[in-house]
């Protein structure tokens, strides 16, 4: 991948830039920064697979809530029980009286 006189280079150009003393301090906190990214990006994931199942329990009760509204028993295109006026049986309603 990289050759060790790249390393060497890189290193060497590192300590001429920031000095030898502030070399450890970067390391450290560039591996505090990093701890933080991945702390954050873990809460984003617990977040985010909260709000799916949340979302996915929401769309579930409005199923269930749509099938009982359009069931058989009424809603909107269900058919509506009307109890029979004569007998008062439940049922669809009696159109000619019965016969004697």
């Amino acid at each position: 991948m990289f050759s060790p006189m790249e390393i060497a280079a890189v290193v060497g150009l590192g300590i001429l830039i920031f000095g030898a003393e502030r070399l450890p301090k970067l390391a450290r906190s560039m591996g505090h920064a990093k701890k933080e990214f991945m702390v954050g990006q873990a809460e984003a994931d617990v977040a985010a697979e909260q709000a799916r199942e949340d979302a996915r329990k929401q769309a579930q009760a409005d199923v269930r809530t749509t099938e009982v509204a359009t069931g058989p028993t009424g809603g909107i295109g269900g058919a509506t029980v009307v109890p029979d006026p004569i007998s008062g049986a439940p049922g669809p309603t009696t159109i000619a009286p019965p016969h004697s």
